[in-house]
């Protein structure tokens, strides 16, 4: 059963949740906490990290450094240095020994030591040898490994399909995997055969080429576009920041000014907004004048803009900041929590 959605709220400077109708169901009392994703929320006690759960119950065995979020029902933790990982009752299911450790994904996950990758199950035990200098996660049974500084993908049994010939590998996404050579990617599929020619260049901050809607930005020399899955190039680099498609929407930026483009390019929403964000649940946050609100899919107004600050709707409700506080509002603007 998929647990009731929790906000975070914040009262006198300490943070706690709320659920959907406003009511406060774990008191303010924390100085930092994360959003809940699979049922836990992370505190930060004394510069280590324990989970919450969704009752407020502080899993405090043993304090973390860092906390990763759960995958397959366990979620990466670090001790100190070393990488292990905590079960969902808070036990630590399987000890910090590892270097580097990656989330678990079809049953096993990527750890490292001492330089060598190899994987694990879900008991810890050894489950392909330690022989690979990176290894990442498997998705319908490939995985990106390199040996010798060159990246490929192996099967389940640890032997490469793929050969490893790329500088970089990123796990598939579907039907596809980017692959990096000289500091550019391009495009995979599952048989290894190139379907886009490494040529886009990583853009600023980012790390992963990711997929929303059949769509993943493309950065070259400082433009933004987009690329399908199919290894085509959707929509040229032209515009001068852009984020993913969502809700069949990507918000772009031409001339300083932030608009929406639709899968085919075709400006959806005229760029006249100084700063905006994704659609979600049919809205999308948006400033005009100094002043945030929300817009529909056709650019007119939801929600005027009246807000200091404002975010995506999730849940049914969107955070806003008015005169420093926060407020939850429903998609018609009606305020069902609010700072005191």
């Amino acid at each position: 059963m998929t647990p009731s959605p929790l906000f975070k709220i914040r009262r006198r400077g300490f943070l706690g949740f709320m659920n959907a109708s406003g009511e406060v169901v774990i008191e303010p009392q924390y100085l930092e906490v994360t959003d809940f994703h699979g049922g836990f929320a992370r505190v930060r006690l004394n510069d280590r990290w324990v989970l919450l759960d969704a009752l407020g119950r502080l899993y405090v065995k043993r304090l973390y450094r860092a906390i990763g979020l759960f995958s397959e029902g366990l979620a990466r933790a670090q001790v100190v240095r070393l990488w292990g990982f905590v079960d969902e009752h808070g036990d630590e299911a399987i000890p910090a020994r590892f270097d580097v450790a990656d989330d678990f994904s079809e049953g096993l996950a990527a750890v490292q030591i001492e330089g060598r990758a190899g994987y694990i199950d879900r008991q810890g035990r050894p489950a392909l040898p330690f022989q690979y200098t990176a290894a990442g996660a498997f998705r319908q049974g490939l995985a990106p490994a390199a040996v010798e500084g060159q990246c490929g993908f192996i099967a389940a049994d640890g032997a490469f399909v793929i050969a490893p010939r790329w500088d970089g590998c990123q796990p598939f996404d579907g039907p596809v995997a980017a692959v990096v050579k000289d500091g550019r990617w391009g495009l995979i599929d599952r048989q290894g055969a190139v379907i886009l020619t490494p040529q886009f260049e990583f853009a600023p901050r980012q790390r992963l080429v990711q997929f929303h809607e059949g769509m993943a930005l493309a950065f070259s020399q400082g433009r933004y576009g987009f690329v399908a899955q199919d290894g085509k190039v959707a929509i040229a680099p032209m515009f001068e920041r852009a984020n993913e498609f969502s809700e069949g929407l990507a918000l772009v930026e031409i001339n300083g000014a932030c608009g929406y483009v639709d899968p085919e390019g075709r400006l959806a929403i005229l760029p006249k907004f100084e700063r905006a964000g994704a659609f979600k649940e049919g809205l999308a946050p948006a400033q005009s004048n100094g002043r945030w609100g929300y817009l529909r899919p056709d650019g007119s107004w939801a929600i005027s803009p009246v807000f200091d600050t404002a975010f995506p709707f999730e849940h049914g409700l969107a955070r806003v900041v008015v005169s420093g506080q926060w407020r939850y509002i429903t998609s018609e603007g009606e305020v069902v929590w609010q700072e005191t």
